[in-house]
Formats: C-alpha cells, structure tokens, sequence
C-alpha cells in the first residue's frame, strides 16, 4: 500500500492524535511513557521519511539528547543518591543524570512527532480546521509551517546558482566566503519576505476570511473517522485518568519513586503505548492487506 494510510484520515482527526501524543510527550516524564513515545514516533517518522528519518535522528535528534543528558548532571546536583563530587565540590546524583536522561528521551520524542506532524498535517488541512474560527492565525501558522521546507528548497537552489558563477561560501578567502555568504543570505530574506506578501495578497484576493464566504473541502467526516476518534477519546481518557489519580507516576527529585505495578497501571501503559504505535500499525495492516491482494491477482 503506497502512501500514508493515517494520513488519508479527517483532518481532525491527524489533529487530535497529535495534541495527544505531543501534550503526553512534552508534560509526562515517566520513563515508560518516555519510551514508548520515544520509539512510536521515531517509528512513524522511520515510516514516513525512510532513510531521511535516520539522517535527521543522527544530525539533529542525537546531539540534542546527549546535550541533554550532558548538561542536566553537571548544573542540577539535587538528589539524595551521591555518586561522587566534581572538583569544585559539587556532587553528582544518580537522580540528576537520571533527569537529564528522561529530558533528552523527551526532547527526541517531541521533535519526532513535530516531524510527522509536519508530513501529516499540511497547511489544507490546518487552514480547512481552523480557517472560520481564526482565519489570521491559521494563514500565518500554516505559512509559517511551510516556511520551513520551502526555505531548505530555495536555499539549495539560490547555492547552486552562485556555485555556478564561483560565489559560493566554498569559493576564496575567508572574506570572499563571508561575503559570499551574506550576499546568499540576502537573496533569501528577499525571497522570503517577497513571498509572505505574495501568499497574503494571494488569499485576500480570493476573499479568505471575509464573513459568509463558502470553502470548499474534500474532507467528509466518515463512519471509519468516527470509530477512530472515539478509539483515540477512550484511550486518551484513559491515559489522563491514570495520570491524573497517580495512578501512574515518577518522580525524580529527592529521590527515585515509581508507582508499583498494577493491573490499571498496566492498562494505561498498554492504551498509551497502542496509542503511540497506531498510525503505524495501521499502515502496516493496510500494507499487507495491499500486499495480499495483489498476489491474488
């Protein structure tokens, strides 16, 4: 099955996956959590990017977790279990490097599912939900989520013009390179501003905002959106109800506690962890439905 089958799903419904899995993510340290997310949208990312997935963990997502686990010990020294003390009399706890572990699986798992939500969630279908209420804010954010890409896209392309006339940062001295680079980077808030203005004039021209205007939408609201986001509603209740009465908990400072091992903690790992793993699951069924079908033929 080619493509992106969670994505195929109403656009409120890719939103309300993602205001679940990030909310959990960015406010939930607990170390299974953290796991969980970690590996469910490090999946979903693997899943949607191929082989771009790994470059971006090893450039962006990597230095970030090590930074974090780097950092956190050598500024944080609360905890009771000393392991030993720095030269300046410091102390390093087992709770700290513990804390700063957990802040940099949290911080990868965040940026991983920013990243699929960046594929899965396009400016149509942002503008599509939030359009009437905010019309605004929906134009500049979802601008603002394209800005991104595009800028990567056009930045390339302005690097190979001026490679082809010997202006690139790569050509002369340091000065050359320095005002090589600055003429680059010129050229692209030009275009960038240039191109905010054209996208604005754009959509005023076609009325965006104006009360009483239609809008047209190939999104419907179907019975297999329905079943979705009631699945996604019970699992999400779930997990906030094992947060919310401590049914699930970890604290780091003073000292290590962890909530014991229940059958409703148990439960709620398991509707977090599906919860995490279902854009991918989903996929991987479809692709071997897709897979089965086409060897009956």
């Amino acid at each position: 099955m080619k493509g992106d089958v969670f994505a195929s799903y109403h656009p409120a419904v890719n939103f309300l996956y993602f205001v679940l899995v990030i909310g959990c993510s960015m406010f939930v340290m607990h170390p299974i959590f953290l796991a969980l997310s970690c590996i469910g949208g490090m999946a979903y990312y693997l899943y949607l990017k191929k082989w771009k997935a790994l470059k971006t963990a090893l450039w962006m997502m990597l230095p970030v977790f090590l930074l974090s686990a780097i950092v956190n010990p050598l500024f944080t020294h609360k905890g009771v279990t000393v392991l030993t003390y720095f030269k300046n009399g410091n102390p390093l706890t087992l709770e700290s490097i513990l804390y700063g572990l957990g802040a940099g699986v949290m911080l990868v798992s965040v940026l991983n599912w920013f990243s699929c939500y960046q594929v899965v969630m396009t400016s149509d279908k942002f503008i599509y939900l939030f359009g009437k209420v905010i019309p605004a804010m929906s134009l500049i954010l979802s601008m603002v989520f394209r800005f991104v890409p595009k800028f990567q896209k056009q930045i390339e392309k302005v690097s190979d013009a001026q490679k082809c006339i010997g202006r690139d940062v790569a050509n002369g001295n340091v000065l050359d390179r320095a005002h090589h680079g600055t003429k680059i980077l010129s050229v692209m808030t030009t275009w960038a501003l240039e191109n905010s203005v054209e996208t604005a004039d754009s959509m005023k021209s076609r009325g965006y905002g104006l009360r009483g205007r239609n809008n047209f939408s190939i999104y419907r609201f179907d019975t297999r959106d329905q079943v979705m986001t009631t699945a996604m509603a019970v699992m999400g209740l779930m997990v906030l109800a094992g947060i919310a009465t401590k049914m699930v908990h970890f604290l780091y400072y003073p000292m290590i506690v962890i909530n014991d091992l229940t059958v409703g903690a148990v439960l709620v790992y398991l509707c977090y962890g599906v919860l995490c793993f279902l854009p991918v699951g989903i996929n991987v069924i479809e692709d071997i439905k897709w897979h089965y079908l086409k060897s009956k033929i």
